[in-house]
């Protein structure tokens, strides 16, 4: 699985303010609808409805926010870091502070489960968590996630 093809450095932010889920997947959109060119009502629309069939937290301070878009030809992703922990309704009760959100294409159903999957090992890897928690900035931060750091 080749993450770095899924998400850029560009694609990665840090200190990203939100006061809850629902204003945390409005600003997702947003900075998904400027990096893909696409169009943020409808990423935004995909995003709630896949959260009102279950949390995208998935416990331990991460959300893996995902949807299908139309016009999607390759699963794409923006990596987050919040400025405070927001209360993603994970099943820990674990305030989220660090979102990968996934976008596919109907056509890519199949290759964004692996993708998931491999974006979950990563995550919930300690080492990786606690180094990514502690970058200063988006470069190490992308870093961290992308090399499987350990501290």
């Amino acid at each position: 699985m080749n993450l770095p093809n899924i998400i850029r450095p560009e694609h990665t932010f840090i200190g990203v303010s939100a006061p809850t889920k629902w204003r945390a997947l409005q600003l997702i959109a947003d900075k998904a609808a400027k990096a893909f060119s696409a169009d943020g009502q409808a990423i935004l629309k995909a995003l709630e409805e896949r959260e009102k069939l279950g949390s995208t937290g998935i416990g331990n301070g991460i959300a893996i926010p995902h949807a299908a878009i139309d016009g999607m030809s390759s699963p794409r992703g923006l990596l987050l870091r919040f400025a405070q922990p927001l209360d993603f309704e994970a099943i820990d009760d674990i305030p989220t502070d660090i979102a990968f959100v996934l976008l596919f294409g109907e056509n890519n159903r199949g290759e964004y489960l692996n993708v998931l999957s491999a974006i979950a090992r990563r995550l919930q890897s300690d080492g990786t968590l606690a180094a990514m928690r502690k970058a200063r900035t988006v470069d190490e931060f992308y870093s961290d996630f992308i090399a499987d750091s350990r501290v």
